[in-house]
């Protein structure tokens, strides 16, 4: 399945957005894990707690449209316990950022390629496709506001 190429089908399009599910669910996973290692940076503990929350918004979006897709998901917990065994949350203070840097990059990518594929495509969903573009555009520009907001805190401490 490759974002290069339009979309061409429903289940094509629940794999896609199952994907971004499961990008969130490992974005709000790092975020929490950061945040609770951070105990005397609150601007930075700030941000991840937001960053988390922010996720967890976008994955229930996402469900939202895989639902009206009829697709099934990823179930959040096996996620959590698979990032905890193989992910330790470093309390440098560049790690963390550069990590969260990554994470919001990485969102944004996947989101703005995803609709490059859905606006080449001319295949009739079941979903709404104005809707669903709103849904994934207004979710991109969150993840830029994220990066945008990473970079500055990093900016400011340099």
């Amino acid at each position: 399945m490759s974002l290069t190429q339009p979309i061409a089908s429903d289940h094509q399009l629940a794999r896609l957005l199952q994907i971004g599910i499961v990008l969130e669910e490992v974005i709000e996973v790092r975020a929490a894990k950061h945040a609770a290692a951070t105990t005397t940076d609150a601007e930075l503990r700030e941000l991840l707690d937001d960053a988390s929350a922010e996720s967890a918004d976008h994955r229930s979006r996402l469900e939202g449209l895989v639902d009206e897709l009829d697709a099934d998901t990823v179930p959040f917990e096996e996620i959590q316990m698979l990032v905890e065994a193989q992910y330790e949350a470093d309390e440098d203070f560049d790690g963390v950022l550069y990590d969260q840097l990554c994470n919001e990059e990485t969102a944004y990518k996947f989101y703005d390629d995803l609709i490059a594929s859905l606006e080449a495509s001319d295949t009739a969903f079941d979903i709404d496709r104005a809707r669903l573009l709103d849904v994934l555009k207004t979710i991109r520009e969150e993840e830029a506001d994220g990066v945008e907001e990473v970079t500055g805190l990093m900016e400011a401490r340099q």
